[in-house]
């Protein structure tokens, strides 16, 4: 397996530029070591050069026993998708030259070099378009020179900062198309260059939206192991972290040239990949430069061989940046692409041009003999050669030239214009109209224009970035295209969802924006429900995350891990949390309480004793029932007022009180219902009065019994107190005393509706509150105070001698009635709610049908049942 490996790893360090720090040859296959064999060139007034990246090559190193040599190997074209680059830029030119409102009378060329992905070959192909000779001789021009007036290019950040190193010194405008700028301050560093791509960190942004927007908070991160990938990791990382989003790993892909000079380290570099591609991680943030996807292309293959885990390796979310267009080697053609089904990338925005797709339908071998990247790319693209190829091999075709471009699967060529193309050409549209401007200036300013002598045979390279760094211009697609301060493109990303079929074919969707330029709240935009997720998801959105969601009803416990993965804990009673993955629970508002799950607050239900329900319906027909028999007995008694019974014991205490224990029944229903201002100011104030009346009658009818009997004996001064008018006084007295109280507890402290929030879990207590506990108490105080005298003296005159006297009666419901209100202290004291209420009620009425039925139920069974009892004769035999 390490042989297998090692011979992977051989293939894949083919597509890899050389190891810096080391001297280096190309090798090739030709005859002149100095003749580049791939270029492209097309006459015009005015050059514009471009270094693309088609080639790979292989790099040895130079051990000085002979002259350095560039030779190159035909096989070895990298990408083949990326000659639309080449094509891109054709098209651009050819438009602004059929344009007669664009540069009339000047026509522009281009000269087209590769870089090959290698440090030295770009520095030599850069001094090529330089040269105006076909020997590299820098600094020299002739009458024949071809009148670079800018270049574009190139891809990655590497070759373009080995570019600007170059074309910086002449102040060349460079228009760069790379994703990564090439140092951190490309303006301050290099004055001559500027990208026609959006500043990396919105990409970076946006991918910390993206994340955030499906909740994915726990990721791994791949990245080459050079510079960029470095670079991209210090970048996003920090970004990641405050937005609360983790990384399960940071894997760099490993360098193939290192693995070549230590094979020892092929196991750790295996296992590495390993777990990489069967991590149980769903989401993968991947820098896609070309090294980085070469590398991980190579790895799935791999391991999908080998290991035979290919549907572990697919069954993850691979988030790309802006580099990756879907492009596979032609190395890569047995590959499924279905690997990559439902990933997500980032893309520089591009639209539709019109006119290109139809241009690259009548593209073919013959069309162009300048081109020296088509017959390569023909080969390569479409597996077949052509007949006057020094190759031959058995099992493959011949190029007829008649090959259909469309044919070709998208992983390949696209008919399409990808962004990096669209940035090609809008960087050649970006000379163009500031060509344009320059020349327009003529006719504005002649003085200045005069004294330059503007044309294209004068024209240099620096009179062009005054007018370049505030171009702005509408392309043929309709986008705005316009530099910023910093010299880069002023737009934002595109995000893609690539939707992949079996026959290596794909769609690209695009499903959001990342857009600096947008109002408030709209920079970051995504169509989730545009989006197809790969089969294995069943379109059901990827979970990335630590561990599963802490659901409503439980909060995050984290101890002693990543802040991203945490325990689940209950919330506390009377406590909720209604989010996933919340924080802490908290408490519900004072009106709510928590439900069952403790996931939601629910309102609380009103408290308080209520007609409709039992207890409150019971009590109050309790209460109209005492108050019927109570009418009764005073029906009774004012039926027989005239006999010896009623007379006996002052019949108009008799009847005072029986309107009082009447109004006693009545007014416990008070008490029941909901509450108000009106009755917690009647409730207790009522009660209090009502019942101090009817002891104070009791008080009253029990001294007029004992004064009766003490003046019956002879020569008794008592006989002058006895009397309506002392009975008047006691009952006025009494009663007067606890209506001043009242009025002052009205007057300073009444009650007052109140809600009890907290008492009873679930439920709002709705009483009234006494406003002053301490009247309220010295109501039942003084009421207390009288009932106890009451007895006192009813329980001295309990043996006088009477056939009708009420002394005992009165004692045993003085009891009954101290009882009930010794007893009803405590129990208020120790209930909430309606059932405080309930307590007091059933003290009302207990207390007044003791008196009711003790001193009046005797009197009624002798009225009523034995009326033989009820007389003159009766009484005076008795005495």
């Amino acid at each position: 397996m390490a042989a297998m490996f090692l011979w992977l790893l051989v293939f894949l360090w083919l597509q890899l530029p050389s190891a810096k720090g080391k001297e280096d040859n190309v090798v090739c296959a030709i005859t002149d070591p100095f003749q580049i064999p791939y270029e492209y060139f097309q006459k015009g007034d005015l050059i514009i050069g471009e270094m693309t990246s088609q080639l790979g090559c292989v790099i040895e190193e130079l051990h000085f026993s002979e002259p350095p040599k560039t030779k190159f190997i035909d096989q070895l074209l990298a990408i083949s998708k990326k000659y639309q680059h080449v094509l891109s830029l054709v098209f651009a030119v050819k438009e602004i030259n059929e344009n007669p409102k664009m540069l009339p009378n000047v026509s522009l060329g281009f000269h087209i070099y590769d870089s090959y992905t290698n440090a030295r070959m770009t520095h030599q192909n850069t001094l090529n378009l330089l040269s105006t000779t076909e020997k590299i001789i820098p600094n020299f021009k002739c009458d024949k020179q071809k009148n670079l007036i800018a270049v574009t290019g190139g891809l990655d950040s590497d070759t373009s900062f080995h570019m600007a190193t170059i074309l910086g010194i002449y102040k060349i405008p460079q228009v760069a198309n790379c994703v990564v700028a090439p140092v951190s301050s490309v303006q301050f560093q290099f004055h001559s260059f500027y990208r026609m791509v959006p500043n990396e960190q919105y990409q970076y942004r946006g991918m910390a939206h993206l994340l955030l927007h499906f909740q994915w908070t726990w990721v791994g991160i791949v990245a080459s192991d050079d510079d960029n990938g470095e670079k991209f990791m210090q970048t996003l990382m920090p970004m990641l972290y405050q937005h609360g989003i983790c990384t399960a790993f940071n894997e760099k892909t490993p360098s193939i040239s290192h693995a070549l000079d230590n094979f020892s380290s092929l196991e750790l570099i295996r296992a590495k990949s390993f777990s990489v591609i069967v991590s149980e991680v769903k989401v993968l943030v991947v820098c896609a430069e070309p090294q980085t996807m070469t590398a991980l292309i190579w790895m799935i293959y791999f391991f999908s061989l080998l290991e035979g885990i290919a549907e572990i390796s697919m069954a993850k979310v691979w988030i790309m940046t802006a580099e990756w267009d879907f492009s596979l080697e032609t190395l890569h053609r047995g590959i499924d692409i279905q690997v990559f089904d439902g990933a997500l990338s980032f893309a520089i925005h591009s639209n539709a041009i019109l006119g290109f797709t139809e241009f690259l339908q009548l593209l073919h071998p013959d069309s162009a003999k300048e081109d020296g990247f088509i017959g390569i790319f023909w080969q390569q693209a479409f597996n077949c050669l052509f007949s006057d190829s020094n190759e031959h091999h058995k099992n493959i075709t011949t190029c007829t030239g008649q090959e259909k471009l469309e044919s070709l699967p998208g992983a390949l060529f696209e008919m399409s214009m990808t962004g990096q193309s669209y940035s090609i050409y809008n960087s050649v549209q970006a000379i163009a109209h500031t060509l344009h401007k320059v020349y327009s200036s003529r006719t504005n300013h002649r003085t200045i224009a005069h004294s330059l002598r503007l044309n294209h045979r004068n024209l240099q390279h620096w009179q062009l970035h005054p007018f370049l760094k505030h171009i702005s211009f509408n392309n043929s697609a309709g986008d705005t295209v316009s530099l910023d301060e910093n010299g880069e493109l002023a737009s934002g990303f595109d995000i893609i969802n690539w939707v992949t079929f079996p026959n290596q074919s794909f769609l690209r969707v695009k499903v959001g924006r990342i857009d600096p330029q947008a109002l408030p709240g709209q920079e970051f935009t995504v169509n989730q429900e545009a989006i197809t997720w790969h089969s294995t998801f069943n379109q059901v959105v990827p979970l990335a995350v630590c561990n599963a969601h802490c659901y409503p009803g439980y909060s995050k416990k984290k101890e002693g891990k990543p802040f991203c993965c945490y325990d689940c804990d209950p919330c506390p009673d009377g406590m909720i949390s209604n989010q996933k993955d919340m924080n802490y629970c908290f408490k519900c508002q004072e009106d709510k309480f928590p439900n069952k799950h403790q996931d939601q607050c629910i309102p609380k239900i009103l408290h308080f004793l209520s007609f409709s329900e039992p207890l409150g319906l019971s009590l109050a027909v309790l209460a109209l029932s005492f108050s019927l028999n109570t009418a009764l007995v005073f029906g009774v008694f004012t039926k027989h007022h005239k006999t010896p019974i009623v007379k006996a014991n002052n019949w108009d205490l008799t009847y005072s009180l029986l309107i009082c224990l009447f109004l006693c029944f009545l007014s416990s229903l008070l008490f029941i219902g909901h509450p108000h201002i009106v009755t917690c100011y009647l409730r207790q104030t009522t009660f209090g009065i009502i019942f101090s009346v009817a002891v104070s009658c009791v008080l009253a009818k029990t001294i007029t019994v004992v004064l009766a009997f003490m003046a019956t004996k002879p020569g008794s001064r008592i006989r002058k107190w006895v009397g309506k008018r002392f009975t008047n006084c006691i009952l006025l007295g009494c009663s007067f005393i606890q209506n001043i109280i009242c009025v002052v507890w009205l007057s300073t402290a009444p009650p007052f509706p109140d809600f009890d929030m907290h008492s009873l879990a679930g439920e709002i207590i709705v009483e009234c509150n006494e406003g002053s506990f301490s009247l309220f108490y010295c109501v039942l105080g003084y009421l207390g105070f009288l009932a106890i005298i009451s007895f006192t003296v009813a329980f001295h005159a309990r043996k006088l001698p009477d056939s009708f006297n009420e002394a005992k009666f009165i004692t045993f419901s003085m009891l009954v009635f101290c009882i009930v209100w010794l007893s009803f202290v405590p129990s208020y004291l120790s209930t909430k709610g309606k059932y405080m209420v309930t307590v007091e009620i059933f003290s009302i009425l207990a207390s007044s049908a003791g008196l009711l039925g003790c001193i009046f139920f005797p009197k009624c069974y002798i009225i009523i049942l034995r009326p033989d009892l009820n007389s003159k004769g009766h009484l005076i035999r008795r005495n």
